[in-house]
């Protein structure tokens, strides 16, 4: 066994880690407070290979193992969730079903934009009222002629309504099966089709400077050539990439807490009272300690399922837990930042107080808690 990274995941979490205190920790607690997306920032973050990481070379992408975009990804939670959440969901969720599903043409045709980090593309699965239940969409897609009709709505979709958006994937139900159950397909739909709306969404309580939205389709017409590989594989397509998406998630998590664990640290050692730093009493030391060991158990458990994927053996279960325990662990991590730094850490000038926000979507985003709890199970036999 061996546990060391490459020179090459090496190089890449000191570049991320310079170019995130450089470039987005001066800004990150402005872009939030204002809720503004920046696309200067997301460009640079484009600039220095953030995006397309794991994409061959064909289609302007970095040809990179998966435990290299990981680190990348938890470098820059370790700064800024809304930033991570821009390269997470741009690579995993944009990115990650048109390289895996799409046909040549699509591929060409969208990919190296999105991999140079000159645009940006979302993923339409929820909806108003199918969240952790995706079989229950109700959004639809009718064939008419060469063309198909799409009528329906999501939310919460990242990257899907800022200047840079290129188009969306969504998932529409296309018919029944043989079993009653209904088909579900992905289609392409770019920005600017004609009776498709993108409309912004303000007023988070996290990841303030992304990009969050409500996709309208009323009566969207796309041509039968930008369904995303069969008609009828859309849920089995989703499926796929919400497992690669957890461990995207599962980086934000494990990045989150390391920020707000070093933030605490900090302070804790720079804070006075009865005469010595609060990091000599052993109320902290041990919130501390406890932060140091889960956050190591949480990064070899999330890079064993990263390796498990590069190596295309089955990591289903391994995303479940490693998204689960990491999400959860920042929760623990933020909650003692912000106790270590008491009264300072409720406050915006102290930058504990937006982990512990950032952190909650963790829980519910790419399947709840409560849903990779069920997944586990399964895989164990319950």
């Amino acid at each position: 066994m061996d546990f060391d990274l490459t020179k090459e995941q090496e190089m890449i979490r000191k570049e991320v880690r310079t170019f995130a205190q450089k470039e987005i920790a001066p800004v990150a607690a402005e872009l939030d407070e204002s809720e503004t997306f920046s696309s200067e920032l997301t460009r640079k973050m484009g600039e220095i290979g953030l995006f397309g990481m794991f994409v061959s070379e064909d289609y302007d992408g970095q040809a990179m193992d998966y435990i290299s975009y990981i680190i990348a990804v938890e470098e820059i939670a370790r700064v800024d969730g809304s930033q991570a959440a821009t390269v997470a969901a741009g690579n995993s969720l944009g990115i990650g079903p048109l390289y895996y599903f799409g046909n040549d043409e699509q591929k060409k045709k969208y990919l190296p934009k999105l991999c140079r980090g000159e645009a940006l593309w979302g993923f339409g699965l929820t909806e108003p009222t199918a969240g952790s239940d995706a079989g229950g969409s109700k959004t639809t897609a009718v064939k008419d002629g060469d063309d198909w009709v799409i009528n329906g709505s999501k939310i919460f979709i990242t990257n899907a309504a800022c200047e840079m958006t290129l188009g969306v994937t969504v998932q529409a139900v296309t018919g029944k099966r043989e079993d009653g159950r209904p088909e579900y397909t992905c289609f392409i739909v770019e920005a600017g089709t004609k009776g498709f709306k993108a409309v912004p969404m303000h007023k988070k309580m996290m990841w303030r400077a992304s990009s969050t939205a409500e996709l309208y389709f009323d009566d969207v017409r796309v041509p039968h050539e930008n369904i995303l590989g069969k008609q009828g594989d859309g849920f089995h397509q989703m499926l796929q990439t919400l497992d690669g998406g957890r461990l995207s998630i599962g980086a934000m998590g494990l990045g989150g807490a390391q920020g707000a664990f070093e933030a605490a640290l900090k302070y804790a050692k720079q804070r006075e009272q009865f005469g010595q730093p609060i990091s000599k009493f052993q109320a902290n030391a041990f919130k501390l300690a406890d932060c140091a060991m889960e956050i190591e158990c949480a990064r070899n458990l999330l890079y064993k399922a990263c390796w498990l994927k590069s190596h295309k053996r089955p990591y289903e279960k391994e995303a479940a837990m490693g998204k689960l325990y990491c999400s959860e662990l920042m929760g623990r991590v933020a909650d003692h930042a912000v106790q270590i730094h008491g009264g300072y850490g409720l406050m915006k000038d102290y930058g504990v107080e937006r982990f512990y926000r950032d952190q909650k979507l963790l829980d519910i985003g790419e399947g709840t808690s409560e849903v990779q709890r069920i997944v586990i199970s399964r895989h164990i036999g319950c």
